[in-house]
């Protein structure tokens, strides 16, 4: 019997390497990719797979919120891809759910599999979706607990440290596995990862607008139209941030949001 099975991911790159390699399985049938949350749901819901690759950090809203679009009698077996999320590895491990660190080897990929495919001939996939339940409540339990916390940003510098009040900061750009936080004239450098940060700070009005950038809402003046569906965001500071196609969806609901807010 065939396992079809849906990839979501981000990174053509990572879509790429898990086809390869699960294509080689041979009772492996990719019916499909994604490259963004939205993405993700119109494809679950077209093409009903048996087995979900998942990536966790994504544009548009991040692989749990994906799942949560979807009725769970209807969730597939489900093998999160992770870059460096050790929140999300630890909630996985407390409830034995597979998961695949980038990056990973054809060897990790056969052993992921092997238990999808375990799972799925001995009917124990009600068990695993009850696992992912629980690893999904412990999760968002975190990350608002994170969240609601983080009134500020401790940033090291040599000979001293300082506090920066979230709501003070412009906005947050991404050089690596570093951190820049533009706070008017100011300068700042953490260490630490977009997608990190990005949830720290979900419920602190600060918005993903492209790869690389992470937006205060209350620093926004303007949001202007480019071409081919990208567009830009002028801060009161001036400053010019480019939002991409992937991320707009976001920033429509945020726009929308306020519009109702008053």
């Amino acid at each position: 019997m065939k396992i079809r099975a849906l990839i979501v991911d981000d990174e053509k790159p990572a879509r790429d390497l898990v086809a390869t390699l699960a294509s080689a399985e041979p009772d492996i049938e990719i019916v499909g990719e994604a490259a963004s949350g939205p993405s993700a749901v119109a494809a679950l819901d077209r093409f009903s797979p048996d087995l979900l690759f998942l990536d966790i950090q994504l544009p548009g809203f991040d692989g749990f919120e994906v799942l949560k679009h979807i009725p769970t009698e209807r969730w597939p077996l489900v093998i999160f891809i992770t870059a460096h999320d050790q929140h999300a590895i630890r909630a996985f491990e407390l409830h034995a759910m597979d998961y695949l660190l980038k990056p990973f080897e054809y060897d990790r990929l056969r052993q992921a599999i092997a238990r999808a495919r375990g799972n799925l001939q001995n009917h124990t996939a009600a068990a695993q979706q009850s696992r992912l339940l629980a690893a999904l409540e412990k999760w968002q339990n975190q990350s608002q607990s994170q969240s609601s916390e983080l009134d500020r940003i401790v940033v090291r510098q040599t000979g001293r440290v300082t506090f920066v009040k979230t709501r003070e900061i412009d906005w947050i750009e991404a050089e690596g596995n570093y951190l820049r936080l533009h706070c008017g004239q100011e300068r700042f450098v953490v260490r630490e990862t977009m997608s990190s940060i990005e949830t720290r700070l979900a419920r602190k009005n600060f918005l993903r607008v492209n790869r690389s950038a992470l937006v205060n809402l209350e620093r926004v003046r303007e949001w202007q139209p480019l071409f081919h569906g990208d567009s830009i965001l002028i801060l009161q500071n001036g400053c010019r941030v480019p939002v991409t196609r992937v991320y707009r969806a976001n920033l429509d609901r945020a726009v929308t949001h306020l519009e109702k807010a008053g």
